[in-house]
């Protein structure tokens, strides 16, 4: 796309069991949205015919757990053809079951690695961001290790993994959102960042070599390791940009606390922007016209920015 040209965006429904549908009617309902993207919903032909009228829930009727893994499956699999054929610019996923996902025979644990091993992608850094939060500033990190059990996050954290996916983070950071020389720091494993070496060594061993590559790289500015209890507030100052986190939860906890409405999913390295809300497929509110649409609505904002970035840095 060019930098003028509004983006096409994909968007996947998600489960169709969840509140997937009808959190993509009531943003897509909206006027000021189409002057920013131009929307291509994707999903079981029964429910995008009726996505508008934020029906879909009672008329889907897909064989159980494992007809609504196959529909979220392959509505992935179709974002990732439409976005290779430059049919759309950018994918946005509704939330997703990844027991009925697995139960359909897709064999990921979510979205990231699902659209990595779809696109043939060697590496992809999950992300997660709020561009506004209750505090005032933006919160952005990197996670270096994501769906895996915490007992296993010691021996997944390696040099070259950190170093890896830290450098997807900074490409996306650069090409999609837009900085120069993107301002990184590392939060640490352990408390207070091991103190030195008091409560174990991954931040010398592991976080000090990789930050220090990293740094020679150049392409971004590296402020250091430090505890995780104080950086992420460094973040929303604006002193970082972002915070590569060494595991899941350190850093999810905190976006979700202070972002639960406004949180953002980033697949960091795929050949097209894809973003998706934070929340999951809230099942059982469903269908109720309780489920709040504000991060699919900044999930799609965020990836036509992407999109108007990426054209604006190529061109």
């Amino acid at each position: 796309m060019t930098a003028s040209r509004i983006p096409t965006i994909g968007i996947t429904l998600g489960d169709p069991r969840g509140i997937g549908p009808e959190i993509v009617a009531a943003v897509l309902s909206d006027p000021h949205l189409r002057r920013v993207m131009r929307p291509l919903v994707i999903g079981p032909d029964e429910l995008v015919g009726e996505y508008q009228a934020h029906s879909g829930i009672g008329s889907w009727t897909g064989g159980g757990e494992r007809g609504a893994g196959a529909a979220s499956g392959h509505a992935i699999e179709r974002a990732v053809e439409l976005a290779g054929s430059g049919r759309i610019d950018g994918v946005v996923t509704g939330p997703i079951s990844k027991r009925a996902l697995n139960a359909a025979g897709f064999a990921f644990p979510g979205h990231t690695e699902f659209l990595r091993d779809a696109t043939g992608t060697p590496e992809v850094t999950m992300m997660m961001a709020a561009e506004a939060t209750p505090l005032g500033g933006a919160l952005r990190m990197a996670v270096l290790t994501g769906h895996v059990a915490l007992r296993d996050v010691p021996a997944r954290l390696t040099v070259d993994l950190v170093v890896t996916r830290t450098r997807v983070a900074v490409r996306a950071l650069r090409d999609w959102w837009g900085f120069e020389r993107p301002r990184i720091a590392f939060a640490g494993v352990n408390p207070h960042a091991s103190e030195g070496g008091l409560f174990g060594d991954e931040e010398a061993t592991v976080l000090t070599p990789a930050a220090a590559a990293v740094a020679a790289d150049e392409d971004a500015e590296v402020l250091g390791i430090f505890p995780a209890d104080t950086i992420f507030r460094r973040c929303i100052t604006g002193e970082v940009d972002a915070v590569v986190v060494p595991y899941h939860d350190v850093g999810l906890a905190v976006i979700k606390t202070l972002a639960r409405d406004t949180g953002v999913n980033v697949t960091a390295g795929l050949p097209f922007p894809r973003t998706s809300p934070d929340h999951g497929t809230a099942m059982d509110i469903a269908g109720r016209g309780a489920a709040d649409p504000t991060s699919m609505r900044c999930a799609i904002e965020l990836c036509a920015r992407f999109c108007q970035t990426r054209a604006a840095v190529s061109a």
